[in-house]
């Protein structure tokens, strides 16, 4: 006679959750997102408002520089001359700098003409920082109230 075999051995439910599904959809999902956000992010139209703000006040005393940017690019660096000369950004950066470290509490205030490219108010205030200078302001007009009309 033969000798009985024993039974298989039945196989227990494992009672663990299988998570590498879950690890590739969420893998797929971040992919998915690292994709679109930067098309996302291009794509915002922006309508700038039209505010209401206070003047400031600007001592000729003060020790305070204006720069201005012209529609045409060209820097320029108002002191008390009737007609200022175009200067190159890097006369006006070296100017800025001289002065700030000779006066540390110097403000220095930009005024850009509307039709300059932004890059040109950006590269000044880059150029700015990079000399060390962060006490620098925008000069802007307010809108006149008749053309809302």
């Amino acid at each position: 006679m033969e000798p009985m075999s024993s039974p298989a051995p039945k196989r227990r439910p494992v009672a663990e959750i299988n998570v590498v599904p879950y690890i590739d959809v969420m893998l797929v999902l971040l992919i998915i997102f690292m994709v679109t956000a930067p098309m996302l992010v291009q794509t915002v139209p922006v309508n700038l408002p039209d505010v209401d703000s206070k003047p400031t006040e600007i001592d000729p005393d003060d020790s305070t520089i204006i720069i201005s940017v012209d529609a045409r690019g060209f820097y320029f660096i108002e002191r008390d001359e009737d007609t200022p000369s175009a200067m190159m950004l890097r006369d006006v950066l070296d100017y800025a700098g001289k002065v700030v470290a000779e006066v540390p509490q110097t403000r220095l205030m930009i005024r850009g003409d509307e039709a300059v490219p932004y890059g040109k108010v950006v590269e000044l205030m880059g150029g700015l920082q990079a000399q060390g200078i962060n006490n620098v302001g925008l000069i802007t007009e307010a809108p006149d109230p008749q053309a809302r009309r």
